[in-house]
């Protein structure tokens, strides 16, 4: 039988397969991780032999859609990256970080809510310069604005819900469905507890989909999930256009005579608000690179 991982709970996996939760053991001989204690996630599929004692057992892994690095999930249909348009005011590096945080896990559909709109003068023009990149949802959980968009865009997807701390992301879920308010208490309440389980996730029902809750994070460790300063540009989807007319092949697009990059950025074809969260991201891949090897 086929099925797919709902959660990690209690050194078990629970499969969902035709509406039954199925906790679930590994099968002995496959490869483990340090921290899960598995080499499988929440969203993976996975194939599963069934006992006579109501559980089973996992037999493999099934070819992987995409994979987001943190919080750890599989198979995602876009990602959300929720972020606030005052109290706190928007922090466009930390935006730009999650943004390559999901471009780098391979998601294809990547979105960015702006919460509190209800709380500047100037809603319709906020963040339009980032419009021809990524689709925007402007959104007040306190007067229910653009909610019901809201509600359409997640429904009937695996959607992870993510951002920076203190944006108001529960309320946002609470006036998608008050449901969540307990679903997703009882999930913080698990995370809470455990030295490493803040980046565990679990996958809750909604409108013939899932939503995957995450905690607010305040900073993306971008070594941690493997990026280097080979693939970080390759993560900035308007920089694909240019990268093959600089004149170095292996342009850094830092400091290199003749780099097409700084040249569209000089021209206003790239904003160098990204360009300027690029140079920021790649010194620190590069610091932390001396800091590891010397």
């Amino acid at each position: 039988m086929i099925g797919r991982v709902i959660k990690f709970y209690n050194s078990f996996f629970f499969v969902e397969i035709e509406d039954e939760l199925l906790p679930c053991k590994l099968r002995g001989l496959m490869k483990r991780d340090k921290r899960t204690g598995s080499a499988i996630y929440p969203g993976d599929f996975v194939e599963v032999s069934k006992l006579n004692d109501g559980t089973g057992i996992i037999e493999k892994v099934e070819p992987r859609q995409n994979f987001l690095k943190r919080p750890t999930v599989a198979n995602v249909d876009q990602v959300i990256l929720t972020f606030a348009a005052t109290s706190p005011d928007l922090n466009r590096l930390l935006l730009n970080r999650f943004i390559i945080l999901a471009e780098w896990s391979g998601i294809e559909k990547i979105l960015i809510c702006i919460n509190k709109i209800d709380l500047i003068d100037d809603a319709e023009n906020f963040l339009n310069e980032y419009k021809n990149l990524y689709e925007i949802i402007k959104v007040s959980a306190v007067e229910g604005t653009n909610i019901e968009k809201l509600k359409e865009t997640i429904s009937n997807k695996v959607t992870v819900f993510t951002g920076a701390s203190g944006v108001g992301k529960s309320s946002i879920l609470n006036a998608v469905d008050k449901n969540f308010n307990l679903k997703i208490g009882d999930v913080s309440e698990k995370i809470k507890r455990g030295k490493h389980t803040t980046r565990v996730s679990e996958l809750i029902k909604f409108a013939d989909g899932f939503l995957i809750d995450t905690p607010g994070f305040s900073n993306v460790d971008l070594t941690e999930i493997g990026l280097d300063e080979k693939n970080l540009a390759n993560c900035f989807k308007e920089f694909a256009e240019y990268v093959g007319d600089c004149k170095f092949s292996g342009c850094s697009h830092s400091h290199e005579p003749n780099c097409a990059i700084k040249s569209a950025v000089e021209n206003k074809k790239i904003l160098s608000e990204r360009y300027e969260s690029y140079l920021s991201m790649l010194n620190e891949i590069n610091e932390r690179k001396k800091f590891k090897y010397g």
